[in-house]
Protein backbone atom coordinates (compact mmCIF):
# COMPACT_ATOMS: atom_id res chain seq x y z
CA UNK A 1 0.00 0.00 0.00
CA UNK A 2 1.47 3.63 -0.65
CA UNK A 3 0.30 6.70 0.90
CA UNK A 4 1.84 10.38 0.09
CA UNK A 5 2.74 13.26 2.78
CA UNK A 6 6.52 13.92 2.24
CA UNK A 7 7.32 14.28 6.24
CA UNK A 8 5.55 11.02 6.47
CA UNK A 9 5.27 9.25 3.26
CA UNK A 10 8.51 6.69 3.49
CA UNK A 11 6.59 5.01 6.08
CA UNK A 12 3.33 4.88 4.52
CA UNK A 13 5.13 4.36 0.90
CA UNK A 14 5.99 0.87 2.40
CA UNK A 15 5.85 -1.94 4.51
CA UNK A 16 8.50 -3.44 2.47
CA UNK A 17 9.16 -7.25 2.17
CA UNK A 18 12.43 -8.34 0.62
CA UNK A 19 12.21 -11.59 -1.14
CA UNK A 20 14.79 -14.67 -1.31
CA UNK A 21 15.88 -16.45 -4.15
CA UNK A 22 17.13 -20.70 -5.07
CA UNK A 23 17.37 -19.68 -8.69
CA UNK A 24 15.43 -18.07 -11.82
CA UNK A 25 11.87 -19.11 -12.08
CA UNK A 26 9.92 -20.20 -14.98
CA UNK A 27 6.38 -19.71 -15.71
CA UNK A 28 5.78 -22.60 -14.07
CA UNK A 29 7.32 -21.78 -10.95
CA UNK A 30 10.64 -23.97 -10.93
CA UNK A 31 13.83 -23.11 -10.58
CA UNK A 32 16.09 -23.20 -13.57
CA UNK A 33 20.36 -22.82 -13.30
CA UNK A 34 21.55 -19.35 -15.01
CA UNK A 35 25.26 -18.96 -15.90
CA UNK A 36 26.78 -15.90 -14.60
CA UNK A 37 24.82 -15.15 -11.66
CA UNK A 38 26.85 -12.25 -10.39
CA UNK A 39 27.23 -8.71 -11.18
CA UNK A 40 25.51 -5.39 -11.37
CA UNK A 41 22.02 -5.43 -10.30
CA UNK A 42 19.10 -2.96 -10.27
CA UNK A 43 16.64 -2.06 -7.30
CA UNK A 44 13.20 -0.93 -9.06
CA UNK A 45 11.04 0.52 -6.48
CA UNK A 46 8.16 3.56 -5.72
CA UNK A 47 9.84 6.75 -5.09
CA UNK A 48 11.85 6.66 -1.80
CA UNK A 49 10.39 9.39 -0.42
CA UNK A 50 12.73 9.36 2.67
CA UNK A 51 15.84 9.26 0.51
CA UNK A 52 17.42 6.04 3.19
CA UNK A 53 17.72 3.85 0.47
CA UNK A 54 20.78 5.68 -1.46
CA UNK A 55 23.15 5.53 1.75
CA UNK A 56 21.90 1.70 2.35
CA UNK A 57 23.03 1.04 -1.10
CA UNK A 58 26.15 3.13 -1.13
CA UNK A 59 27.07 1.54 1.85
CA UNK A 60 26.55 -2.14 -0.48
CA UNK A 61 28.67 -0.68 -3.16
CA UNK A 62 31.60 0.40 -1.33
CA UNK A 63 31.94 -3.17 -0.36
CA UNK A 64 30.65 -4.98 -3.51
CA UNK A 65 32.54 -3.10 -6.34
CA UNK A 66 31.72 -5.63 -9.17
CA UNK A 67 28.91 -6.04 -7.96
CA UNK A 68 26.71 -2.54 -7.80
CA UNK A 69 23.24 -2.01 -6.84
CA UNK A 70 21.23 0.35 -9.21
CA UNK A 71 18.30 2.20 -7.71
CA UNK A 72 15.59 2.94 -9.93
CA UNK A 73 12.30 5.02 -8.63
CA UNK A 74 8.80 4.89 -10.56
CA UNK A 75 6.08 6.62 -9.51
CA UNK A 76 5.08 7.55 -6.51
CA UNK A 77 1.50 6.17 -7.17
CA UNK A 78 1.21 2.68 -6.93
CA UNK A 79 -0.84 2.20 -9.08
CA UNK A 80 1.42 3.56 -11.70
CA UNK A 81 4.21 1.31 -10.16
CA UNK A 82 2.20 -1.52 -10.52
CA UNK A 83 1.55 -0.97 -14.36
CA UNK A 84 5.18 -0.37 -15.10
CA UNK A 85 6.33 -3.22 -13.54
CA UNK A 86 3.66 -4.99 -15.24
CA UNK A 87 4.23 -4.34 -18.60
CA UNK A 88 8.24 -5.08 -18.47
CA UNK A 89 7.03 -8.40 -16.64
CA UNK A 90 4.97 -9.98 -19.44
CA UNK A 91 7.54 -8.54 -22.19
CA UNK A 92 10.37 -10.66 -20.59
CA UNK A 93 12.24 -7.85 -19.58
CA UNK A 94 15.31 -8.31 -16.98
CA UNK A 95 15.79 -4.73 -16.78
CA UNK A 96 15.41 -5.42 -12.81
CA UNK A 97 16.44 -7.78 -10.97
CA UNK A 98 15.03 -7.04 -7.90
CA UNK A 99 11.25 -5.75 -7.88
CA UNK A 100 10.07 -3.66 -4.83
CA UNK A 101 6.35 -5.04 -4.84
CA UNK A 102 2.91 -4.50 -2.54
CA UNK A 103 2.58 -7.31 -0.84
CA UNK A 104 -0.95 -7.55 -2.26
CA UNK A 105 1.04 -8.11 -5.36
CA UNK A 106 2.91 -11.14 -4.72
CA UNK A 107 0.31 -13.47 -5.60
CA UNK A 108 -0.16 -12.22 -8.78
CA UNK A 109 3.52 -11.69 -9.83
CA UNK A 110 4.26 -15.50 -8.39
CA UNK A 111 1.37 -17.34 -9.95
CA UNK A 112 2.35 -15.46 -12.79
CA UNK A 113 5.96 -16.53 -13.07
CA UNK A 114 7.31 -13.29 -12.73
CA UNK A 115 9.28 -13.78 -9.50
CA UNK A 116 11.63 -16.69 -8.45
CA UNK A 117 10.25 -18.93 -5.47
CA UNK A 118 12.61 -18.14 -1.93
CA UNK A 119 15.11 -20.59 -0.23
CA UNK A 120 13.86 -20.34 2.98
CA UNK A 121 17.03 -21.19 4.90
CA UNK A 122 18.84 -18.13 2.89
CA UNK A 123 17.14 -15.79 5.29
CA UNK A 124 16.73 -15.04 8.80
CA UNK A 125 13.23 -15.96 9.11
CA UNK A 126 13.44 -17.27 12.83
CA UNK A 127 14.15 -13.82 13.90
CA UNK A 128 10.98 -11.94 11.96
CA UNK A 129 7.55 -11.32 13.17
CA UNK A 130 5.76 -14.60 12.25
CA UNK A 131 2.59 -12.83 10.54
CA UNK A 132 4.51 -11.08 7.82
CA UNK A 133 5.65 -13.90 6.71
CA UNK A 134 2.14 -14.99 5.49
CA UNK A 135 1.52 -11.66 2.91
CA UNK A 136 4.91 -13.78 1.09
CA UNK A 137 3.60 -17.14 0.12
CA UNK A 138 1.44 -18.52 -2.59
CA UNK A 139 0.73 -22.05 -2.97
CA UNK A 140 2.09 -23.24 -0.06
CA UNK A 141 5.50 -22.09 -1.38
CA UNK A 142 7.70 -18.51 -0.37
CA UNK A 143 8.24 -15.93 -2.40
CA UNK A 144 9.29 -12.94 -0.41
CA UNK A 145 11.26 -12.41 2.76
CA UNK A 146 9.87 -10.01 4.49
CA UNK A 147 11.94 -6.64 5.33
CA UNK A 148 9.19 -3.78 6.28
CA UNK A 149 5.80 -4.55 8.02
CA UNK A 150 2.95 -1.61 9.10
CA UNK A 151 -0.52 -2.15 10.89
CA UNK A 152 -2.88 -0.04 11.53
CA UNK A 153 -3.44 0.93 14.90
CA UNK A 154 -6.59 2.51 17.10
CA UNK A 155 -5.01 7.16 17.50
CA UNK A 156 -6.64 8.26 20.06
CA UNK A 157 -6.94 11.68 22.28
CA UNK A 158 -5.49 10.42 25.62
CA UNK A 159 -6.50 14.25 27.21
CA UNK A 160 -9.86 13.67 26.35
CA UNK A 161 -10.03 10.28 27.61
CA UNK A 162 -8.32 10.75 31.05
CA UNK A 163 -10.64 13.88 32.09
CA UNK A 164 -13.55 11.70 31.66
CA UNK A 165 -12.14 9.15 33.60
CA UNK A 166 -12.30 6.57 30.71
CA UNK A 167 -9.73 3.65 29.49
CA UNK A 168 -9.14 3.67 25.34
CA UNK A 169 -11.62 1.21 23.65
CA UNK A 170 -11.13 -2.73 23.85
CA UNK A 171 -14.24 -3.04 22.02
CA UNK A 172 -16.52 -2.06 19.31
CA UNK A 173 -19.29 -1.20 21.98
CA UNK A 174 -16.07 0.69 23.99
CA UNK A 175 -15.30 2.51 20.83
CA UNK A 176 -19.04 3.58 20.20
CA UNK A 177 -20.36 4.81 23.27
CA UNK A 178 -16.92 7.11 23.68
CA UNK A 179 -17.93 8.18 20.04
CA UNK A 180 -21.49 8.94 20.27
CA UNK A 181 -21.52 10.05 24.47
CA UNK A 182 -17.85 11.65 25.17
CA UNK A 183 -16.57 13.26 21.16
CA UNK A 184 -19.77 15.48 20.83
CA UNK A 185 -19.02 17.19 24.05
CA UNK A 186 -16.00 18.46 23.08
CA UNK A 187 -16.71 19.32 19.39
CA UNK A 188 -15.40 16.06 17.97
CA UNK A 189 -16.26 13.92 15.79
CA UNK A 190 -16.59 10.20 16.99
CA UNK A 191 -13.97 7.95 14.86
CA UNK A 192 -12.86 7.70 11.55
CA UNK A 193 -10.53 5.92 8.81
CA UNK A 194 -9.97 5.65 5.19
CA UNK A 195 -13.40 5.26 3.67
CA UNK A 196 -12.54 6.58 0.25
CA UNK A 197 -13.43 3.99 -2.66
CA UNK A 198 -9.38 2.89 -3.27
CA UNK A 199 -7.20 0.42 -1.14
CA UNK A 200 -7.24 2.28 1.96
CA UNK A 201 -11.09 0.83 2.02
CA UNK A 202 -9.98 -2.16 1.20
CA UNK A 203 -7.75 -2.21 4.37
CA UNK A 204 -10.44 -1.05 6.58
CA UNK A 205 -13.10 -3.15 5.16
CA UNK A 206 -10.63 -6.52 5.78
CA UNK A 207 -10.46 -5.39 9.26
CA UNK A 208 -13.32 -5.33 10.54
CA UNK A 209 -14.34 -8.01 8.63
CA UNK A 210 -11.95 -10.14 10.04
CA UNK A 211 -12.19 -8.82 13.38
CA UNK A 212 -15.36 -10.02 13.90
CA UNK A 213 -14.82 -13.49 12.27
CA UNK A 214 -15.61 -13.27 8.94
CA UNK A 215 -13.46 -13.42 5.45
CA UNK A 216 -14.01 -12.94 1.63
CA UNK A 217 -11.44 -15.15 0.34
CA UNK A 218 -9.68 -18.26 1.10
CA UNK A 219 -7.53 -20.72 -0.75
CA UNK A 220 -5.15 -18.31 -2.54
CA UNK A 221 -8.41 -17.07 -3.75
CA UNK A 222 -10.25 -19.76 -5.43
CA UNK A 223 -12.66 -20.31 -2.69
CA UNK A 224 -15.59 -17.00 -1.85
CA UNK A 225 -16.21 -17.22 1.96
CA UNK A 226 -17.69 -13.74 1.71
CA UNK A 227 -21.36 -14.46 2.46
CA UNK A 228 -21.24 -14.64 6.17
CA UNK A 229 -21.98 -13.68 9.70
CA UNK A 230 -18.77 -11.81 10.22
CA UNK A 231 -18.91 -10.69 7.09
CA UNK A 232 -21.81 -8.67 7.59
CA UNK A 233 -21.44 -7.82 11.35
CA UNK A 234 -18.35 -5.88 10.11
CA UNK A 235 -20.03 -4.41 7.40
CA UNK A 236 -22.63 -3.54 9.81
CA UNK A 237 -20.12 -1.76 12.35
CA UNK A 238 -19.11 0.49 9.48
CA UNK A 239 -22.72 1.26 7.85
CA UNK A 240 -24.17 1.71 11.52
CA UNK A 241 -21.39 4.52 12.15
CA UNK A 242 -22.24 6.63 9.47
CA UNK A 243 -26.11 6.19 9.52
CA UNK A 244 -25.90 7.01 13.07
CA UNK A 245 -23.44 10.18 13.13
CA UNK A 246 -20.53 9.05 15.07
CA UNK A 247 -18.70 8.28 11.97
CA UNK A 248 -18.55 11.60 9.98
CA UNK A 249 -20.20 11.21 6.61
CA UNK A 250 -16.99 13.82 5.56
CA UNK A 251 -14.99 10.34 5.82
CA UNK A 252 -16.02 8.74 3.61
CA UNK A 253 -14.09 11.13 0.78
CA UNK A 254 -10.50 10.38 3.36
CA UNK A 255 -7.58 9.01 2.87
CA UNK A 256 -4.69 8.67 5.16
CA UNK A 257 -3.48 11.66 4.97
CA UNK A 258 -7.32 13.42 4.94
CA UNK A 259 -8.03 11.29 8.23
CA UNK A 260 -4.56 12.27 9.72
CA UNK A 261 -5.01 15.91 9.03
CA UNK A 262 -8.48 15.75 10.69
CA UNK A 263 -6.77 13.67 13.56
CA UNK A 264 -3.92 15.96 13.96
CA UNK A 265 -5.69 19.51 14.08
CA UNK A 266 -8.01 18.30 16.81
CA UNK A 267 -11.35 17.27 14.98
CA UNK A 268 -11.32 13.58 15.64
CA UNK A 269 -11.72 11.36 19.22
CA UNK A 270 -10.41 8.11 17.59
CA UNK A 271 -8.60 7.82 14.00
CA UNK A 272 -7.64 4.07 12.73
CA UNK A 273 -4.23 4.54 10.41
CA UNK A 274 -0.65 3.82 10.15
CA UNK A 275 2.26 3.82 12.49
CA UNK A 276 3.46 7.23 10.40
CA UNK A 277 0.97 9.50 12.24
CA UNK A 278 2.34 8.70 15.56
CA UNK A 279 5.48 10.92 14.26
CA UNK A 280 3.33 13.68 12.24
CA UNK A 281 0.77 14.01 15.29
CA UNK A 282 3.50 14.53 17.48
CA UNK A 283 5.63 17.12 15.68
CA UNK A 284 5.41 21.07 16.93
CA UNK A 285 2.61 22.28 13.79
CA UNK A 286 0.33 19.08 15.66
CA UNK A 287 -3.04 20.45 17.86
CA UNK A 288 -2.75 17.18 19.73
CA UNK A 289 0.85 16.94 20.52
CA UNK A 290 1.30 15.29 23.88
CA UNK A 291 -2.37 14.70 24.16
CA UNK A 292 -2.98 11.65 21.80
CA UNK A 293 -1.60 8.12 22.17
CA UNK A 294 -2.48 4.52 20.03
CA UNK A 295 -3.73 1.23 20.84
CA UNK A 296 -4.28 -1.73 18.86
CA UNK A 297 -7.45 -2.00 17.07
CA UNK A 298 -10.59 -3.22 19.06
CA UNK A 299 -13.26 -5.53 17.63
CA UNK A 300 -16.29 -6.88 18.71
CA UNK A 301 -15.43 -8.91 22.08
CA UNK A 302 -11.68 -7.60 22.56
CA UNK A 303 -8.76 -6.71 20.57
CA UNK A 304 -9.29 -7.06 16.70
CA UNK A 305 -7.55 -7.38 13.72
CA UNK A 306 -5.22 -4.97 11.44
CA UNK A 307 -4.29 -5.40 7.80
CA UNK A 308 -0.49 -5.95 7.10
CA UNK A 309 0.84 -3.51 5.06
CA UNK A 310 4.23 -3.41 3.25
CA UNK A 311 5.93 -4.86 -0.06
CA UNK A 312 8.07 -7.28 -0.98
CA UNK A 313 11.46 -7.39 -3.01
CA UNK A 314 11.35 -10.15 -5.02
CA UNK A 315 14.17 -10.86 -7.43
CA UNK A 316 12.56 -11.53 -11.01
CA UNK A 317 12.74 -14.21 -12.98
CA UNK A 318 14.52 -12.91 -15.77
CA UNK A 319 17.47 -11.30 -13.86
CA UNK A 320 21.27 -11.89 -15.47
CA UNK A 321 22.62 -11.86 -12.03
CA UNK A 322 20.24 -13.30 -9.36
CA UNK A 323 23.08 -14.71 -6.92
CA UNK A 324 23.86 -11.13 -6.47
CA UNK A 325 20.46 -9.98 -6.50
CA UNK A 326 19.39 -12.19 -3.49
CA UNK A 327 22.89 -11.47 -1.56
CA UNK A 328 21.78 -8.03 -1.88
CA UNK A 329 18.41 -9.01 -0.09
CA UNK A 330 20.35 -10.47 2.59
CA UNK A 331 22.15 -7.44 3.44
CA UNK A 332 19.08 -5.78 3.48
CA UNK A 333 17.18 -8.04 5.88
CA UNK A 334 20.11 -7.83 8.15
CA UNK A 335 19.80 -6.47 11.30
CA UNK A 336 22.22 -3.27 11.23
CA UNK A 337 20.23 -2.18 7.84
CA UNK A 338 17.02 -2.94 9.61
CA UNK A 339 17.28 -0.67 12.40
CA UNK A 340 18.24 2.02 9.64
CA UNK A 341 14.96 1.26 8.02
CA UNK A 342 13.30 2.46 11.17
CA UNK A 343 15.81 5.26 12.23
CA UNK A 344 16.51 6.66 9.01
CA UNK A 345 13.54 5.92 7.22
CA UNK A 346 10.95 5.84 9.42
CA UNK A 347 9.60 2.56 8.34
CA UNK A 348 8.30 -0.17 10.58
CA UNK A 349 10.86 -3.37 10.63
CA UNK A 350 9.96 -6.46 10.91
CA UNK A 351 12.98 -8.30 13.40
CA UNK A 352 11.04 -9.03 16.30
CA UNK A 353 14.27 -8.35 18.56
CA UNK A 354 14.48 -4.57 17.03
CA UNK A 355 10.36 -4.05 18.77
CA UNK A 356 12.05 -4.83 22.44
CA UNK A 357 15.37 -2.47 21.88
CA UNK A 358 15.29 0.27 25.26
CA UNK A 359 16.93 2.66 22.71
CA UNK A 360 14.58 2.32 20.15
CA UNK A 361 11.51 1.98 22.28
CA UNK A 362 12.51 5.85 23.60
CA UNK A 363 12.82 7.45 20.26
CA UNK A 364 9.83 5.58 18.94
CA UNK A 365 7.11 5.08 21.75
CA UNK A 366 5.03 3.36 19.75
CA UNK A 367 7.09 0.17 18.61
CA UNK A 368 5.64 -1.78 21.40
CA UNK A 369 1.72 -1.14 20.68
CA UNK A 370 2.87 -1.52 17.04
CA UNK A 371 4.10 -4.75 17.70
CA UNK A 372 1.07 -6.10 19.12
CA UNK A 373 -0.69 -5.08 16.29
CA UNK A 374 1.45 -7.02 13.97
CA UNK A 375 1.00 -10.07 15.43
CA UNK A 376 -2.82 -9.70 15.42
CA UNK A 377 -3.17 -8.83 11.60
CA UNK A 378 -3.54 -10.42 8.94
CA UNK A 379 -3.00 -10.34 5.11
CA UNK A 380 -5.51 -8.92 3.05
CA UNK A 381 -7.24 -11.64 0.60
CA UNK A 382 -4.88 -13.42 -1.17
CA UNK A 383 -5.57 -13.47 -5.04
CA UNK A 384 -3.76 -13.80 -8.05
CA UNK A 385 -6.40 -11.08 -9.26
CA UNK A 386 -6.10 -8.75 -6.79
CA UNK A 387 -6.05 -5.79 -8.47
CA UNK A 388 -10.04 -7.08 -9.42
CA UNK A 389 -11.11 -8.32 -5.69
CA UNK A 390 -9.75 -4.89 -3.94
CA UNK A 391 -12.35 -2.70 -6.91
CA UNK A 392 -15.04 -4.92 -5.84
CA UNK A 393 -14.56 -4.81 -2.16
CA UNK A 394 -13.91 -0.77 -2.56
CA UNK A 395 -17.22 -0.47 -4.44
CA UNK A 396 -19.15 -2.35 -2.35
CA UNK A 397 -18.18 -1.25 1.08
CA UNK A 398 -18.52 2.50 -0.16
CA UNK A 399 -22.18 1.61 -1.01
CA UNK A 400 -22.84 0.27 2.08
CA UNK A 401 -21.52 3.15 3.92
CA UNK A 402 -23.21 5.87 2.13
CA UNK A 403 -26.68 3.93 2.72
CA UNK A 404 -27.26 2.90 -0.72
CA UNK A 405 -27.33 -0.92 0.02
CA UNK A 406 -28.14 -2.69 3.12
CA UNK A 407 -25.11 -4.75 5.20
CA UNK A 408 -27.18 -7.49 3.80
CA UNK A 409 -27.06 -6.50 -0.09
CA UNK A 410 -23.65 -5.34 0.56
CA UNK A 411 -22.65 -8.92 1.55
CA UNK A 412 -24.53 -10.78 -1.23
CA UNK A 413 -23.09 -8.32 -3.40
CA UNK A 414 -19.51 -8.85 -2.67
CA UNK A 415 -20.21 -12.88 -2.21
CA UNK A 416 -21.71 -12.53 -6.10
CA UNK A 417 -19.12 -10.56 -7.59
CA UNK A 418 -16.20 -11.97 -6.17
CA UNK A 419 -17.22 -15.15 -6.82
CA UNK A 420 -17.24 -14.06 -10.65
CA UNK A 421 -13.61 -13.15 -10.24
CA UNK A 422 -12.68 -16.67 -9.22
CA UNK A 423 -14.27 -18.31 -11.94
CA UNK A 424 -12.29 -16.67 -14.28
CA UNK A 425 -9.52 -18.45 -12.36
Amino acid sequence: MRWTHAAGRGLLAAAVVLAGYVGLGTPSGESVAHAGGRGPVTLVTAGDLTDYLDPVLADWNRSHPDEKATLVELPESADETRAQLVTGLRSGSDRFDVLNIDVTWTSEFAAAGWISPVDPDRFPLDDLLPPVLDTATFGGRLYAVPYVTNAGMLYYRSDVLEAEGERPPRTWAELERLAKEVAPEYGLGGYAGQFLPYEGLTANATEVVRSAGGSLLVDEGAKVTADSSGTEEGLRFLVDGVREGWIPKESLSWKEEESREAFQDGRLLFLRNWPYVYAMAGGADSKVAGRFDAVPLPGPDGPGVSVLGGSNLAVNSNSRHPETAADLIAYLTGESVQRRVLTEGSLPPVRASLYSDPELVRDFPYLPTLRESVLAAEPRPKSPRYDQVSLVVQAVVHDAMAGRQSPRRAVERLARELGAIARED
